[in-house]
Order: C-alpha cells, then sequence, then structure tokens
C-alpha cells in the first residue's frame, strides 16, 4: 500500500520528464529530414564583387552589392580567431554546434536582468541562421536553428565552420566577412592587423551599425574595451599586450580611403568596361581586374591636382561660408554633428560650424567631433569675411558652416569648395598603358570625367600639331616667318571678321620657326598655317588621334580652336615623345576570374614593334627639340624648377583665359594637365597654361621621374646638324646647332634676316 501510494507522483514525475522529451523526440524526428541541404556550405560560392587593382596588385576598388574578400582558415592571424572566440563563442571548440553551459549563463542573466539581456547562439548557430534562416525571434526558428548547428557540425569541421563565419558574418559598410571590414574600415589586409583593431572588428557582429567604430566611436570603443578584457581573461593575450591594446590610437577610414589612393573616374571607366562584357555578373562572380595605373604615379597626380585647384581658388579669394545654423538652440555634439550631415566628405576638406568668430580667432567644430581654433596666417584667406566690409552671407560669424584643412605645415586654416575643375592623365608612350588617371577635383561631387568626356579647346598645345605639319611641307626650324598684326574676313574665318594678337599683344617681326614656337607667337602660327593649308592640317592632324570633325579647316585652327580631350593629347603627344608611332591608350591590362583564371588580356601594339609610323622620326626628333626649348627657354620654363634638361613640352591658354593646358613628356611618361571651368568662363586675365597648368604637370613629374635618370634623345639617320648664326640662344661659338632633315639642309652657315623682302640663304626657308 505504502509502495501504491508513491507510485503515483513518481508516475507523474516520470511523466512530466519524459513527455518533453518524448515530444522534443517527434519533433527533431519529423523536422530533421526537412532541414535544407549543406550545399550552400559544402560548395560555399558566395556573392564576389569586381576588384580593381592597380599594376603592383594595390586595391583601387570594388563594385559589388556585398563587399567581400574570401579568406582561407589558415591565412587568418591568430589575434583574429582570438578576438572572434572571446566576442561571440569562447568555448566554440568545446562544444557539438549548441553550448549548453551558455544556454544556462544567459538564462540565468537574463532572469536576474528581468528579461532578454544576452544571447546564447554559439559560432555554429549563427552560421545556420546566416545561411539557411530568417532572423525572427521565435521559438520554431530557434529550434531549427539548433537542429542545423548539429547538422552543421556532423558534416564539418571546426576550422571549417569558422572559415565560414569568418567569410559570411555581416560587418557593417556594406562589409561582409573580416578580411573586406580589415580593409574597409583599416585600409589593410587582414593578415597586418593589431590586436586592438582585431578587437574592434570582432565586436562589430552583434550590432555592426551600433558598433561601427565610424559612424559611432564611442560605442564602438566601449565594445573593443569588453572584447579585449574577454580576450585577457581567457589568456589569450597577456597582461603587456592587453595594456598596449587599451591605449592604441586606431585610424578608421573614411569614404572610399580603404583604397591605395583615390582613382574614382579610373575604376568607374573599368566597371564600365567590365560590364560591357560581362553584364550583371560583373557584381557577383569575383573578377578581379588589373589596371595599368601605377600607384605612386596615380598618389602623385592626385595630389598635384587636387594642390593646382586649391592654389588657384585662393589666388581668386574666399566666397564666404557654405551655410547657417541657428546656435541658440542647441551646442551639443549630437546637434552640431546632426547640422553637418548634409555637408559631404571631401578629402581634406572638413566641414565645420563655427562656434565663435573674431577679427583674429575663429573655433569651430569639424564633423567626426574635433575642435580647431584658427588663427593668424591660416585666417588671412578669409580675413575679409570676417569683417563688416562683405555681404552678410559672405560673413563668417558663430553658426556659419565653413570648411577647413591643415596647411603644409600641420595649422588648420580656412578653405572652400573650389569651383574650378581640372584633369590629369599620364602614360607610357611607347605602348599606351595610361599611369594615372584624374578625370575632375572630387568624383563624388562630379562624376562628369574631363579625361574623355570634356572637349575643350586646346589652345596654344595644339601648335606643335601644326608645326609638324609644316615640317612635312619643307619648313625647318629655322624657317624665318614674320611676327606683325594680321586681319582676316569671314570668308577666311568661317564666321565674323578677325584681328588676331599674340597673347602679350607685343610683335617681334621676323623670326625663326624655333622661337616663334618657344614664345607661343600667334601671327607665327597662322602664317604658317596660310601656307600649308587648313584643310592639309585638318587630315594631318587625325595621325595623332585627332577628330578632324572637331576642328573645322579655318584659321583659327592655328590658335587651338577646334576641340580635344585630354585623352586625345595624350596619344597626340606620345608620337612625338616615341619616335613618331601611333600608340592606343589603354588602361585594363587583364582581367581574372575568382580563381585566378586570366579571362582577358590586352596586348598591346609599341612604337617601334608593330605600331603604326604615322610621322618621320625625324619630324618627331625635331618637334621633340623645339619643345625642349619651350621649357628651358620659353613659356614653360617654370619646369626648369625641375632640374632636368630631358623635358619637352608645350603650353595651351584660349582666348579669354578659358582652357589652360600643359602637355608635355620626359621619354618615358607623357602627361597632360587642364584646368578650366565646366560652364566656360574666363580663369583670370593672368591665368595661363605656364602658370595654372604647368604646376600641376611639375607636381606630377617630380615625384615619378625622382629615380629616374635623365635621357638623351638621338639625332636619326638622314638628319644634319648645322650651325647657324642665331640672334637669341647662342653657344661658345655665338652661332646655335640647328637640326634639319637631309634634304632640306642649308649651307654651313645662315645670316639673320635684316631686310624682310631678303629670304635666309636656304631655298626651303620661307618668308611669311
Amino acid at each position: 500500500m505504502p509502495t501504491r501510494r508513491w507510485l503515483l507522483p513518481v508516475t507523474v514525475a516520470l511523466s512530466l520528464i519524459l513527455l518533453p522529451v518524448f515530444l522534443i523526440g517527434i519533433a527533431v524526428t519529423l523536422t530533421y529530414p526537412t532541414l535544407p541541404s549543406l550545399e550552400a556550405l559544402t560548395d560555399y560560392h558566395p556573392k564576389v564583387p569586381l576588384r580593381i587593382y592597380s599594376t603592383e596588385g594595390a586595391l583601387l576598388g570594388e563594385y559589388g552589392e556585398e563587399r567581400r574578400a574570401l579568406v582561407k582558415i589558415a591565412d587568418v592571424p591568430d589575434a583574429m580567431k582570438h578576438a572572434i572566440l572571446a566576442a561571440e563563442d569562447d568555448r566554440f571548440y568545446q562544444h557539438g554546434g549548441v553550448d549548453y553551459m551558455g544556454v544556462l549563463r544567459a538564462a540565468l542573466s537574463n532572469f536576474t536582468a528581468g528579461g532578454t539581456k544576452q544571447g546564447a547562439s554559439t559560432i555554429t548557430m549563427q552560421v545556420a541562421r546566416n545561411f539557411f534562416l530568417s532572423k525572427e525571434k521565435t521559438f520554431t526558428r530557434k529550434f531549427n536553428e539548433m537542429l542545423l548547428a548539429f547538422k552543421i557540425e556532423h558534416y564539418l569541421s571546426k576550422d571549417d565552420i569558422l572559415q565560414l563565419y569568418i567569410n559570411q558574418i555581416y560587418l557593417g559598410q556594406r562589409s561582409y566577412g573580416f578580411a573586406s571590414a580589415s580593409q574597409i574600415y583599416f585600409g589593410k589586409p587582414l593578415a597586418q592587423i593589431s590586436i586592438a583593431e582585431a578587437a574592434m572588428l570582432a565586436g562589430l557582429p552583434k550590432a555592426p551599425s551600433s558598433y561601427n567604430p565610424v559612424v559611432n566611436p564611442k560605442r564602438a570603443k566601449l565594445r573593443q574595451l569588453y572584447v579585449l578584457r574577454r580576450m585577457h581573461e581567457l589568456h589569450f593575450i597577456d597582461d603587456a599586450q592587453f595594456a598596449a591594446a587599451q591605449i592604441q590610437s586606431l585610424a578608421t577610414k573614411r569614404g572610399n580611403q580603404e583604397f591605395a589612393v583615390k582613382s574614382d573616374y579610373l575604376t568607374e571607366m573599368v566597371r564600365q568596361a567590365v560590364y560591357q562584357k560581362y553584364q550583371d555578373a560583373t557584381y557577383t562572380q569575383g573578377y578581379k581586374v588589373y589596371t595599368t595605373i601605377r600607384q605612386v604615379d596615380q598618389l602623385a597626380a592626385y595630389q598635384a591636382v587636387r594642390k593646382g585647384v586649391l592654389d588657384y581658388d585662393r589666388r581668386h579669394g574666399y566666397r564666404g561660408p557654405e551655410g547657417f545654423i541657428d546656435l541658440k538652440e542647441d551646442h551639443s555634439d549630437e546637434y552640431l554633428e546632426e547640422s553637418l550631415q548634409d555637408s559631404t566628405d571631401n578629402d581634406d576638406l572638413l566641414p565645420a560650424v563655427v562656434l565663435s568668430a573674431s577679427a583674429t580667432q575663429i573655433r569651430a567644430y569639424c564633423k567626426g567631433g574635433e575642435q580647431v581654433t584658427i588663427s593668424g596666417e591660416p585666417l588671412r584667406f578669409a580675413q575679409r569675411s570676417l569683417t563688416d566690409k562683405v555681404a552678410l552671407n559672405q560673413r563668417i560669424v558663430a553658426g556659419s558652416i565653413i570648411r577647413v584643412q591643415k596647411n603644409e605645415q600641420g595649422a588648420w586654416q580656412v578653405s572652400q569648395l573650389p569651383q574650378v575643375e581640372s584633369a590629369f592623365v599620364s602614360g607610357n608612350p611607347l605602348d599606351g598603358a595610361i599611369y594615372s588617371l584624374v578625370g575632375g577635383f572630387d568624383f563624388n561631387h562630379n562624376q562628369f570625367n574631363h579625361i574623355t568626356q570634356a572637349w575643350r579647346q586646346p589652345g596654344s598645345s595644339f601648335k606643335p600639331y601644326i608645326y609638324s605639319a609644316a615640317l612635312e611641307k619643307g619648313f625647318t626650324p629655322a624657317t624665318i616667318i614674320n611676327d606683325a598684326p594680321l586681319s582676316f574676313g569671314s570668308d577666311q574665318t568661317g564666321s565674323d571678321p578677325w584681328q588676331p594678337k599674340n597673347y602679350d599683344g607685343k610683335y617681334d617681326g621676323p623670326m625663326r620657326m624655333r622661337q616663334a614656337l618657344i614664345h607661343s607667337k600667334n601671327m607665327v602660327s597662322i602664317r604658317i598655317l596660310q601656307a600649308i593649308t587648313p584643310a592639309y592640317v585638318q587630315d594631318y592632324i587625325t595621325k595623332f588621334g585627332l577628330d578632324a570633325s572637331k576642328h573645322p579647316p579655318y584659321l583659327t585652327m592655328a590658335l587651338g580652336a577646334g576641340s580635344v580631350t585630354p585623352l586625345q593629347m595624350l596619344t597626340g603627344y606620345s608620337v612625338f615623345a616615341n619616335g613618331g608611332f601611333r600608340t592606343t591608350p589603354y588602361f585594363i591590362q587583364r582581367i581574372e576570374d575568382a580563381n585566378g583564371k586570366i579571362l582577358s588580356k590586352t596586348i598591346p601594339v609599341v612604337a617601334n614593334q608593330g605600331a603604326e609610323q604615322v610621322i618621320d622620326v625625324r619630324n618627331a626628333y625635331t618637334m621633340v627639340s623645339m619643345m625642349q626649348d619651350v621649357v628651358k627657354h620659353g613659356t614653360g620654363i617654370r619646369a626648369m624648377q625641375l632640374g632636368r634638361q630631358d623635358l619637352a613640352g608645350k603650353t595651351g591658354t584660349t582666348n579669354d583665359s578659358i582652357d589652360a593646358w600643359f602637355c608635355g613628356f620626359q621619354p618615358t611618361v607623357v602627361g597632360i594637365s587642364w584646368i578650366g571651368f565646366d560652364q566656360p568662363r574666363s580663369l583670370g586675365d593672368r591665368e595661363t597654361g605656364g602658370g595654372a597648368a604647368l604646376p600641376i604637370w611639375m607636381g606630377y613629374m617630380e615625384k615619378v621621374l625622382k629615380n629616374v635618370p635623365q635621357a638623351e634623345y638621338s639625332m636619326p639617320e638622314n638628319m644634319v646638324a648645322v650651325r647657324i648664326n642665331e640672334g637669341g640662344h647662342h653657344d661658345e661659338n655665338g652661332e646655335r646647332v640647328e637640326y634639319f632633315y637631309q634634304e632640306n639642309a642649308p649651307g654651313e652657315h645662315t645670316r639673320p634676316m635684316t631686310d624682310e623682302s631678303k629670304p635666309a640663304e636656304s631655298v626651303r626657308d620661307q618668308l611669311l
């Protein structure tokens, strides 16, 4: 009887214990066969973006819905693995997919906290959820997640599971996987990150937006410190490493600065070219494009354009603040930060709210949280706007939104977003490989690519094509032409009557053709064009890759009144630099698939090795010689500051200084620099190719030619060097050596002109 008395409670207790087990068993039996196949894990092919690299393999850009870089577990540094385990699942290598101790710990924590504060998802469970399940918080989803975790653990090794997690997890900024996040947040490969950086990245999976170090640096720092403490508690790092990592300053990247160097215009050209070939697969199949861009060249070009534009902008004065906010309501960092959200970042030109302003000092809050003080010389640029001598909308007062940047001495100064645009492109004259391409001041502000899309007047930078054509018609550098005023009717210009002038308004009378190019004499160019005819030159310039239809056959062609793009000018000047061969600019070396298989490869035609010879090598040599003198003695003389004797080129300034150019080269590299406004207007009376565009070209060449030996141009066969009397530049005998085609050579000496009616001794020298 007593035994029966205990039977009922025991039976009830066993039922309460066994019934859930029985029900769970039934649920497992029914659910397990319906779980998804693990093919997505065992045959892992995530969406991998298009990646674009420099010729050295530095990442320049990527395009795709998901920014992802795959990495093998063996290549993941221990610091990163330990940080992930400390942050997400420190018993990962001990449990079988579900951490029961972790579940009990989380349940106890949540019970004492009075709500759901702590989860118990293992890394394996997160892999199951990320690949196969929704993120809804239901019992069914959690149950399926646990079953999937068991299934995954049965079929895959721990390292395989961790590798999937490391590559798949979302970490903010459109980045998937820790290898991608390392590049995006810190601008470095995963293998190079520090313990402090690893802890910062490992803190992201819990809440990628909340712990984003770019958007929320304070919260990200707190999360990072928690991960470091866990790493220390778990003995993943020692006391010294823990202490050092806590205080290490982390420099996170903003915008597209995670790439090796800014090259947005070039990478967009690559994207368009690849999309034209592969369509939507462009963004998901992990294609890798290796360009001809050289990292040092691209950085030099970007910095040169930026400095050239900002220097021009400062020469023309401060225009006033970008906007204004009311500081009476709120001075908090949150309010100030929100007020600056619409002010887009522009590299080192930081948007800022003025907190206080006087004639001697400005205090401002910069986007991102830094407060700066500007006084003394760095204030001079905007000094006038700190007085009542300007209109209200140009005054800097408390609440004004301005731009600030650090000058070369590291002091903060007032700056502004420039209105003028500029572009620079360079390349190898021998095969057409593009070394650098900067299509404008800021791609995020203006996507118009001035290298390929801007049709602008070349001005005097067009003259070398005319002079080259004249050489083919029997002219020589010693041919004497009259620099004197001219006037033309509409029948000769194709439009209104025309009275052209030299840039400086001065006329020097009869002079040799070389001197005319050195000093960019407009009247001489017009007379040459008259002699050889505009129609001849219109056809001749097609040899250099220029479009004949963009250059109507009128005398205004002599002053570069047609239209060119900087890319065309790169093609044209390369002909001079490489000895007369036409090469085609290209920027893609090869395209590879995700496995490194080459899908396509560019095989360029090379000067003197298959490329078409479009002008006589003697013509090219003569033009180089004359353009060297443009740099040594003429409108490009500023370039002599580089201390080289092997530079050649030509300035270009259009009517009313609307466009300014410098097109020049050294035997190994050609560079084209342009500056102007998108809505054409004058750059200013004193702004010329030599003053506005040449400094950009010099800024580039100074860096890329730093360790390049001086080159010499060898005189081709069938040319002769003849001593002639020269009124300008002399050698030690008071004469000049001039170069002639053998068939055009004069006698041993030619006397300088004394009377306009008497031509020089050479029968081919012409007086126009």
